[in-house]
């Protein structure tokens, strides 16, 4: 009997709040029909974008295949597969070097030419799509920042807590007393008694007051961002980064480690605008009210 596996894939938080990926899961399961289908051959990856193929359930799916007991593979669409046309074709190739090979609920299903020509369109059609909708995003985010609105940013920093948005009023930032009375000893320290940013970090550690990720033990990099952030002076910066394709610097015991970087993409300041806020190291920590944002 022909085995098969099945592979769903949806990529915004929203989608796996909703749990959309559980109705292409049941058309896939119908799709099946009476193919051997193992339990443990069903790979979802929720919550992970097309774009990329650092998904965990597409990993295991590929290591599975490369056993070569896998006929067939089950996807909904070509764009649940991959968003990136290159990426669909790499896989489509991997799959079909162990015998295996791929069939869309919503899609060809054949292997003509014609067949192989139609999926080739919508990975072009997926990724043009997922490009589109970056941009969109993109720039009204930016529209949003120019505005004023403190929405885009998300996160808060040290010493303030992010308040989403609901119906009655916009999002904005609330000060935590105890993290903002350590933020100011922090810069009282760093300007007024010159402390570096090793005996910060060893204070801040010694007070045994945890990070925003939970951890008890403060590095250098967090202090020294915090220093930088402007939210302190009373702005709230968006678009502060950029990301560049290109492999990320490592560190000296990193390259003798031999270690390496899954993504060629890295994260660099954007240089700022005029008009902008300024970048100074020397600032005194006040609650960012009147948030004025610049893109």
């Amino acid at each position: 009997m022909t085995s098969a596996a099945i592979y769903a894939r949806v990529s915004s938080a929203r989608q796996k709040k909703d749990q959309t990926i559980a109705s292409q899961t049941s058309a896939l399961r119908i799709h099946a029909g009476q193919l051997e289908l193992p339990e443990e051959w069903v790979f979802e990856d929720e919550g992970h974008s097309g774009a990329t193929l650092v998904r965990p359930a597409l990993e295991r799916l590929r290591d599975l295949i490369a056993t070569g007991c896998v006929d067939v593979v089950l996807c909904y669409a070509p764009d649940r597969l991959a968003r990136k046309f290159a990426y669909q074709a790499l896989l489509l190739e991997e799959f079909a070097r162990r015998g295996c090979r791929v069939e869309f609920v919503k899609g060809p299903r054949g292997d003509t030419p014609e067949d192989q020509l139609l999926i080739q369109f919508q990975g072009m059609f997926a990724e043009y799509e997922k490009a589109q909708l970056m941009e969109r995003y993109r720039r009204g985010k930016t529209y949003r920042a120019r505005t004023g609105s403190v929405n885009v940013l998300g996160g808060a920093p040290f010493g303030y807590r992010y308040l989403r948005k609901t119906p009655e009023q916009g999002a904005g930032y609330e000060i935590v007393e105890h993290e903002a009375a350590l933020v100011a000893e922090l810069f009282r320290r760093y300007t007024d008694d010159g402390a570096s940013i090793a005996e910060l970090t060893r204070w801040l550690s010694a007070t045994g007051t945890p990070t925003r990720t939970g951890k008890h033990r403060w590095d250098r990099s967090v202090v020294w961002g915090m220093l930088r952030n402007p939210a302190y002076m009373g702005t709230a910066v968006f678009g502060k980064t950029m990301v560049l394709h290109e492999s990320p610097g490592l560190n000296r015991v990193a390259r003798l480690q031999g270690r390496s970087t899954p993504r060629a993409v890295k994260s660099v300041d954007r240089p700022a605008r005029s008009g902008s806020p300024s970048r100074s190291r020397r600032s005194s920590p006040r609650p960012p009210s009147n948030a004025q944002l610049s893109a």
